[in-house]
């Protein structure tokens, strides 16, 4: 897998060390290198690249204008580079696969591409699969069927989602592994995310939260309440048709009778 590279400095040096850091992994192609803002939105949407190492004080157009400037089109993966650590908030809610500090640090470079080649495995799978059910709805209909059923493509369809939600949280940024939240609460436009050990606030709605974690993982089990399944140690009948679902951590989660069928899955 060859990933396509661009990168963007205003400073000729910046541009010359990355790409030396560069020559050390073989599957990094750079297709262009750019000055501004501007040539790296034409050189974007010319050449289409996997990736594009960013720097974000640029006269002009700087990295986060850049990053707005492709909201039209689907954006590749974007490293932020830069000299000043006080951006780096930012950069992650821009969404950014990674944040690295000039001059940038062999081991850490490293990290990053690991990191940009997981994400672009990732996209690569669902787009082969994407491709395979249109070629099967015009030759093979029941195939496709099957296929978007879930026959072998369970694996695709959770890589669609968050596998590192960043939350920014009492002046920290904390990158939460999904594996590990065990329970979120609503609180308005705030998010209580319960990871067993720890308490982080995100400020998001539960809607827009939802849309980011595997349905077949995370679910409501209140209007306010959402719970990882996978960590659901005993369900514990109560009145009316309700329960209480009981977390690896012990905590219990109150499940009201509108959702009472997220827990047909635990009963047989």
């Amino acid at each position: 897998m060859t990933i396509r590279t661009i990168l963007v400095d205003d400073e000729p040096l910046a541009i010359q060390g990355l790409q030396l850091r560069l020559q050390a992994f073989d599957d990094v192609e750079i297709v262009e290198k750019c000055q501004n803002g501007r040539e790296a939105i034409r050189a974007i949407k010319t050449h289409k690249p996997d990736l594009v190492f960013l720097d974000i004080q640029m006269p002009g157009f700087d990295g986060f204008s850049v990053v707005q400037g492709l909201m039209e089109v689907e954006p590749p993966l974007f490293v932020f580079v830069t000299a000043y650590s006080d951006h780096a908030l930012k950069a992650f809610e821009a969404q950014a696969v990674d944040y690295l500090m000039k001059p940038v640090d062999e081991a850490r470079l490293a990290d990053t591409l690991d990191r940009v080649r997981q994400r672009l495995s990732e996209k690569r799978g669902a787009e082969e699969v994407e491709k395979l059910k249109e070629v099967l709805a015009e030759v093979a209909p029941e195939a496709a069927e099957n296929l978007a059923d879930g026959g072998g493509g369970d694996q695709v369809a959770a890589n669609r989602f968050e596998k590192l939600i960043n939350i920014k949280d009492r002046g920290q940024i904390f990158r939460v592994d999904v594996d590990t939240i065990e329970r979120i609460d609503a609180a308005g436009d705030y998010m209580c995310i319960y990871t067993g050990d720890n308490t982080l606030i995100l400020r998001e709605t539960m809607k827009d939260l939802e849309k980011r974690l595997d349905p077949r993982r995370f679910q409501r089990v209140h209007r306010s309440t959402i719970v990882n399944l996978d960590l659901v140690k005993e369900v514990k009948p109560h009145t009316n048709g309700e329960c209480f679902l009981v977390l690896g951590s012990g905590a219990q989660v109150k499940v009201s009778r509108s959702y009472r069928d997220v827990v047909a899955r635990f009963v047989h």
